[in-house]
């Protein structure tokens, strides 16, 4: 008697007509340009993993996600090599990564299981499909953010959570931004504006990196408004690790910094200022 035929394993499927899977990837019929430098994903890719800067947002997105949960798969939009979309992943939440450039293939190689590489407007997706999304990073990188996240809000399901992390405070623009392709810097009250014109009720907020807001000013925005910044215009693999290490001697105190950070966002309390801005919230109700 033969045995039982084994049932075949279900493909994930995106909820789109319009990519088709290909070496492991979904992939748009075409992939649009971005506001993002081309060399930006390998140069992150190369220093993502030894980076106190890449493993504290990631623990801060951990922890609000934690008290924000999604309610379904959580899509990362603009999601690079997918450092953040990994992680969620190892935490057991189902994700999708979106991502139109080469992390798409890094993320792959990470482990990530879902991986889009198309735009969200070349990808195509259903209307009012997504149970959630996040962009960690991105929103500064588009020219029309608004327009971006009415895209978003249309992908989403009413009531679905909408994560988001974004460099803060205009006053410590610099020529980092300029050079990382920044179009603009947030505050606590310009993300939620933004937000609820694009369809969204803000649920929770929070600056993070505190102790970076002071050397951020004193070491890039002060010398950028003196005109001192002799820095190349160009970022290698090698000033960005020397950007994203820490001396030994800072090392302790900043790490016990981060502690104190992530237990208040466990807690649901907000930080008053800090270089970056993390944000939750919510699909309006159609």
């Amino acid at each position: 008697m033969a045995p039982p035929a084994q049932p075949r394993p279900v493909i994930w499927r995106p909820p789109s007509d319009h990519l088709r899977l290909r070496e492991g990837l979904w992939r748009a019929e075409s992939v649009s340009p971005v506001a993002y430098p081309e060399a930006g994903n390998e140069i992150c890719f190369q220093v993502e993993d030894e980076s106190y800067w890449f493993r504290h947002r990631m623990d801060c997105i951990r922890a609000v996600v934690r008290q924000f949960p999604p309610a379904g798969t959580l899509y990362d939009i603009g999601g690079g090599n997918g450092q953040v979309a990994a992680a969620m992943q190892a935490e057991n939440w189902d994700v999708a990564l979106v991502e139109p450039g080469n992390g798409a293939r890094n993320a792959l190689r990470r482990g990530v299981h879902n991986v889009l590489w198309a735009t969200l407007e070349d990808a195509r997706l259903y209307p009012e499909s997504l149970p959630a999304a996040g962009a960690f990073d991105v929103l500064e990188h588009i020219p029309d953010d608004l327009a971006f996240l009415r895209r978003i809000r249309a992908s989403l399901c009413p009531g679905g959570r909408f994560y988001c992390t974004v460099p803060a405070f205009p006053a410590l623009w610099s020529n980092e931004d300029v050079h990382a392709g920044h179009a603009r810097r947030y505050t606590r009250r310009t993300i939620i504006q933004t937000l609820n014109a694009a369809g969204f009720t803000v649920e929770f907020t929070s600056y993070f990196f505190a102790w970076l807001t002071l050397p951020v000013f004193l070491l890039r925005t002060l010398p950028t408004r003196l005109h001192l910044s002799n820095k190349p215009s160009g970022r290698t693999a090698e000033t960005l690790r020397a950007d994203h290490h820490l001396p030994a001697l800072l090392s302790g105190l900043v790490g016990h910094a981060h502690e104190w950070e992530v237990d208040r966002l466990r807690a649901r309390r907000p930080l008053p200022f800090g270089s970056s801005l993390l944000c939750v919230a919510r699909a309006n109700l159609s």
